[in-house]
């Protein structure tokens, strides 16, 4: 039997206090999905991957958009090229494990993981 998906990385969530993490804290679980997209305006990381929370639920056409964190910068590199790429859709991006009463920085993980091609 062929995986569906293939780990690729594990990181923590970065820059979790300075973004809107907060705001939909009480929706972040483990499993939930995450979007990676790249920030080519962000002036701190040339390779900045932005991880994205949309609010799904309320089943709008234009899910609200909350920027939570981001991929660490020692970790983002080949991630950053892959989306610069266009490859985006092969990612997901889930909360593996979340522990409230560490650091902010050290709160959220995240496993990303390429998925399967479909024919």
């Amino acid at each position: 039997m062929e995986a569906k998906k293939l780990y690729f990385m594990d990181c923590h969530l970065a820059g979790k206090m300075y973004h809107e993490a907060d705001e939909v804290w009480d929706l972040l679980k483990v499993g939930t999905e995450l979007s990676l997209e790249r920030d080519l305006e962000n002036r701190y990381d040339p390779d900045a991957v932005a991880v994205v929370y949309y609010d799904r639920d309320n089943n709008q056409q234009n899910p609200p958009r909350y920027v939570v964190g981001y991929i660490p910068r020692d970790e983002n590199t080949d991630l950053a090229h892959f989306l610069e790429m266009g490859w985006g859709e092969i990612f997901e991006c889930r909360i593996n494990r979340i522990i409230p009463e560490a650091h902010p920085e050290q709160q959220v993980h995240l496993t990303i993981k390429i998925k399967r091609k479909e024919n």
